[in-house]
This record gives structure tokens, C-alpha cells and sequence, in this order.
């Protein structure tokens, strides 16, 4: 099981709340369909642009799972949110993140689109 330390920012905000949950989801490769639009895109570096909820879950799922994962900041205001930490995987490594994500709606609970930064 992944341990999650989470970030102060949370407090009494849902929206942080949740920016939180899906960083640790992407990073973990554990990802819960509903929190996804099914025209969600994730651009990131290595890959490029992924269209399309099915595309972007098997993406995440690719992941390798890691032990430790510390988000430092998870912010949202309006439609949009980020976070950022890092990621601690099996063999040592650690892997910087920061994830941007914009929301279908200001209600910030299903995601649009994710701009990966790592």
C-alpha cells in the first residue's frame, strides 16, 4: 500500500482536498475513473498528449507504484488546481512531480485536463 503524506494546504478545503487525491492517483497509477471526464487530456514530457479517459487511465495505470508519496502543496482556485512533491519509489529513487489540473466545472470533482511537469 502506498503511504500518502499529505499536504498542510488541505485543511478544511475539499477542492485542496481533492487536487491532493488525484496527484497521489496519477502518481500512484491507482486512479478512480469518476474523478476523470471522459475527454480528459494529459500532456506531459515524455509522452506527449494522451486524449481521451480510457487512454489516460491505462497511462496512469502504467505507473509504477510507489512506497512514499509527499505532496508538499495542493492548491485550486476556480476551475483549476496543482500539486506538487515528490515521489518516493521501491528501489531508492525519487521522483520530483508537479501536476496543473483543469476541472469541468468550478465545483473542482471530475478533471478536464492535466498538464504534468516532472
Amino acid at each position: 500500500m502506498v503511504e500518502l503524506v499529505g499536504s498542510r494546504d488541505c485543511g478544511n478545503s475539499p477542492k485542496n482536498k481533492f487536487v491532493q487525491e488525484v496527484a497521489a492517483a496519477v502518481e500512484s497509477g491507482q486512479a478512480n475513473p469518476k474523478d476523470f471526464s471522459e475527454d480528459v487530456t494529459w500532456e506531459n514530457s515524455s509522452d506527449g498528449l494522451i486524449d481521451g479517459r480510457t487512454a489516460v487511465l491505462t497511462k496512469i495505470e502504467e505507473r509504477e507504484v510507489p512506497l512514499t508519496i509527499k505532496v508538499e502543496h495542493a492548491i485550486s482556485h476556480g476551475k483549476v488546481g496543482a500539486a506538487s512533491g515528490t515521489t518516493k519509489l521501491a528501489d531508492g529513487r525519487e521522483r520530483r512531480f508537479s501536476h496543473v489540473f483543469e476541472f469541468k466545472t468550478a465545483k473542482a470533482d471530475c478533471v478536464l485536463a492535466i498538464k504534468s511537469f516532472c
